[in-house]
């Protein structure tokens, strides 16, 4: 179990945001906390301390001036420690390698795979052949519908009709090295973890996951532990002090 952590750029700054509030509306998200410092303080930060495989999400829809924005800061964050972070928003196979280029050790990918509703293998398949699966992280970020956990894409506002469970994490493993799932109904809301989600990831075995959503303090962590059986790995965001939370940064380093 290791931390993972992470710099969330929205409208060319870093922030901590409610997940669920997100859309494409301009000034729609509701911000829990606004820095002052740009995204390659932070990555700097992650470096000094060895804290890699952390992840940087560009939160605006790719093609707007806001995208571009995020998207200058996150290729400082990443100039600011190569290899040492991932990167996800508006990732296809024609941009992959850009972004590896400029020093990130993924890229992490969810609408580009997950379209009208389904696994788009095409999309798959050429993200596939253009960095290898060995540089893909698959968002499968999910909320609670009708019994089962379903990926959202397109900044968590689109369902579609595929459930995180064991099936799904069998098949699509063989196309990525790692999965990064973020639990969009707790995400932001400092509220704790969603333990049932928790649960269904730790007790599948395969590649690497990472969980995001709820950590408010280091008990959830421990809640985290136990329901996951020590077998995923985790990202704090707005609770931590860094981005205006009261959970010390020195304490998860440590």
């Amino acid at each position: 179990m290791r931390f993972r952590p992470c710099i969330d750029i929205h409208d060319g700054k870093v922030k901590q945001i409610v997940g669920s509030s997100l859309s494409d509306s301009k000034g729609a998200a509701r911000e829990n906390f606004v820095s002052e410092k740009g995204a390659a303080y932070y990555a700097a930060l992650y470096k000094e301390h060895s804290l890699a495989g952390g992840h940087i999400i560009m939160l605006n829809k790719r093609g707007t001036d806001e995208y571009n924005s995020s998207k200058a800061q996150a290729l400082a964050a990443l100039a600011a420690f190569p290899g040492g972070m991932q990167i996800g928003g508006g990732i296809t196979d024609e941009n992959a390698a850009e972004f590896l280029d400029a020093g990130a050790s993924h890229v992490i990918v969810t609408s580009f795979v997950f379209s009208n509703g389904k696994i788009n293998y095409a999309n798959l398949d050429r993200l596939v052949k253009a960095v290898g699966p060995q540089r893909i992280v698959l968002d499968l970020s999910c909320t609670y519908f009708n019994g089962e956990y379903v990926i959202v894409t397109d900044r968590w506002q689109n369902f579609t009709e595929i459930a995180v469970n064991a099936y799904t994490l069998n098949k699509l493993s063989a196309y990525c090295d790692e999965f990064l799932v973020h639990a969009t109904d707790v995400e932001g809301k400092r509220s704790g973890i969603d333990e049932n989600l928790a649960g269904i990831l730790g007790s599948w075995k395969g590649i690497p996951v990472t969980y995001a959503g709820g950590i408010t303090t280091l008990a959830d962590i421990e809640a985290l532990n136990r329901a996951s059986r020590g077998c995923l790995d985790f990202t704090v965001g707005s609770a931590l002090d860094l981005f205006g939370g009261t959970l010390k940064f020195s304490d998860l380093v440590k």
